[in-house]
């Protein structure tokens, strides 16, 4: 079944889709994205995203061309049309098309394009049984903390966890752990305290990562907000990462050594557990 594409105002069947071969997305990776998941036909977090979205299109002095009520609009919409239970909406907003140059252009329009993927969320075989991930060199640009388009690096790493036969890879700069390829990276020390790198330039403010902190606060958890090293981690009782479409998901082996007990430990299926919840509460 085909889905529904909003591409610049107009809503039209997934291969009637089109872009301009000019849109700066496509020849600089001049754009920035967001996707917001969607549980039971709802949508998750969506005010956070849409803030973030603003920040990361302010700092690439670009605008959003519709209204925020548009946009929870459209994104209502498509949820409607595909009939999604659960799965995501991507959201891209490029600077427009415009002759090829590397200088801003003054007068493009920005395009926008969103779709859905169905998929589950909630039954998820990572979460039940934890991932592997291998330790690489973080080859990003110095600005992470935008949510630009420009993902090759990071599927580079992906790819290199792949062929070594595992799930994801952590991105390591300067001896310590920055992200994983498209999830906040956490450990739990043996004393219970939660650790995950402060926010900076150096990595993406996780929408779920901001949600998950207040609710470990909240919980009476303990939280450290620092850099940790890869065998500071090795060492660590759990370790687990947050991102929009996987929610809290246990890391259970890291370059080939397990985790604590090697499966998924208390907190990590904990804080899903409540993320899950509150995340239902406050769905829209």
């Amino acid at each position: 079944m085909s889905r529904t594409v909003y591409v610049n105002g107009a809503y039209v069947p997934e291969e009637e889709a089109r872009i301009s071969v000019f849109d700066r997305g496509f020849l600089f990776a001049d754009g920035v994205y967001e996707v917001t998941s969607v549980l039971g036909g709802k949508l998750i977090d969506f005010a956070g995203h849409v803030a973030r979205l603003h920040r990361s299109l302010g700092e690439l002095e670009m605008t959003l061309p519709v209204t925020d009520a548009e946009l929870l609009a459209i994104h209502r919409e498509l949820v409607a049309r595909d009939g999604v239970e659960e799965g995501m909406v991507y959201l891209q907003v490029t600077r427009g098309a415009a002759d090829r140059d590397f200088a801003y252009p003054e007068a493009a329009v920005p395009s926008l394009v969103l779709f859905t993927q169905s998929k589950p969320l909630i039954d998820s075989a990572s979460a039940r049984n934890g991932i592997r991930v291998i330790s690489v060199p973080d080859l990003r640009w110095a600005r992470r903390d935008i949510k630009t388009v420009q993902l090759l690096a990071p599927s580079i790493c992906k790819m290199m966890a792949k062929k070594a036969g595992k799930d994801d890879a952590w991105m390591v700069e300067d001896g310590f752990v920055t992200e994983g390829t498209s999830n906040n990276a956490y450990i739990v020390t043996t004393d219970g305290v939660i650790v995950t790198r402060q926010l900076g330039t150096e990595i993406l403010h996780g929408i779920t990562r901001a949600a998950v902190l207040r609710l470990a606060r909240e919980a009476q958890m303990k939280v450290e907000e620092r850099a940790f090293t890869v065998e500071e981690a090795k060492a660590a009782a759990e370790a687990f990462f947050t991102s929009a479409s996987a929610f809290v998901t246990p890391v259970v082996e890291i370059d080939g050594a397990a985790v604590g007990a090697g499966t998924p430990g208390p907190v990590a299926t904990r804080l899903r557990e409540i993320y899950i919840a509150e995340s239902r509460a406050h769905a829209i």
